[in-house]
């Protein structure tokens, strides 16, 4: 159904007459004539069929509904300024980039040039970050989060699954000589804020009071986990989508043949107004293809 706006061509002029209160000032500040000025608010009157203003020769005063109206269209108009202003100020050359801290350094950076040699013109700013993206006051032009989602208003898409497995130095792994997901109990396990061991555990079979005796230190990132898992401090559980160079260095040796499947994926999250400009839709593009490298 339409929206049944007023004639929107009387709406700058009325907001100024009722901020300062004149319709002479207001003409100046907008570079019209006091009769446009008194015009355009008496066609305003019309459509909505009240007084706005009490008119006392020359002198003018907002009635109580006009006092109302003019919250209400400041307001809108404020919110429409915001909107281009947030616009105008996103440059095409230059993407910003908010994404985990552990997606950050395991995938994105060791693979970043190739986006930069691949759109030389594009000026690439990463944001490392566990906080939801401020897209207006950071000028964050796209985000990359792993969770549930999806985050409204925002225009989310999902592009990648998961799954966790356990992983340990190899030399941990040899000397704890581990040969059965019950024997994670009697060893020092690595636990992070997303604790996915219960489920791991569970996958296992191996019953939930005894998963409970399990024990270890806890970390609030991913990266810190597995570099502590590397240095033999503990077994860990991790994640596919950052594990997989550790693996191939044999920093880390995975244990068990079995895998469990996250239920957070991730996601690319960006204003909507944003989604088809040329450097978001470029940079999606490009995530999408080196992840069927």
């Amino acid at each position: 159904m339409a929206r049944r706006l007023p004639p929107l061509s009387t709406l700058r002029p009325f907001e100024a007459a009722a901020r300062l209160e004149s319709f002479s000032r207001a003409a100046e500040e907008l570079a019209l004539t006091h009769g446009a000025v008194s015009h355009q608010v008496r066609a305003l009157e019309d459509y909505v069929g009240a007084p706005l203003f009490a008119r006392h020769g020359k002198r003018v005063a907002l009635t109580p509904a006009g006092r109302a109206f003019a919250e209400r269209v400041r307001g809108a108009l404020d919110e429409i300024a915001q909107a281009a202003e947030q616009l105008r100020s996103r440059r095409d050359d230059r993407l910003t980039v908010s994404v985990l801290p552990s997606f950050a350094s395991r995938w994105l950076m060791p693979r970043l040039i190739r986006f930069m040699d691949a759109h030389p013109k594009i000026e690439v700013n990463v944001i490392a970050s566990t906080m939801l993206a401020n897209f207006r006051d950071d000028e964050v032009d796209v985000a990359i989060r792993f969770g549930m989602g999806p985050w409204p208003p925002h225009h989310c898409e999902v592009f990648l699954e998961d799954e966790y497995f356990v992983v340990a130095s190899p030399e941990l792994a040899r000397k704890a000589k581990l040969k059965t997901p019950r024997d994670l109990l009697k060893a020092r396990i690595i636990r992070e804020d997303r604790d996915v061991w219960k489920q791991w555990f569970d996958a296992a079979g191996v019953p939930i009071e005894e998963a409970k005796s399990a024990r270890g230190p806890l970390f609030n990132d991913s990266t810190y986990a597995l570099q502590a898992a590397a240095r033999g401090e503990g077994i860990a559980l991790a994640r596919r989508s950052i594990v997989y160079e550790d693996l191939e260095r044999g920093t880390l040796k995975r244990l068990f043949d079995l895998r469990v499947p996250a239920r957070e994926r991730y996601w690319f999250v960006c204003p909507k107004e944003t989604v088809d400009t040329v450097k978001v839709k470029a940079f999606k593009q490009w995530v999408k293809d080196e992840l069927r490298r």
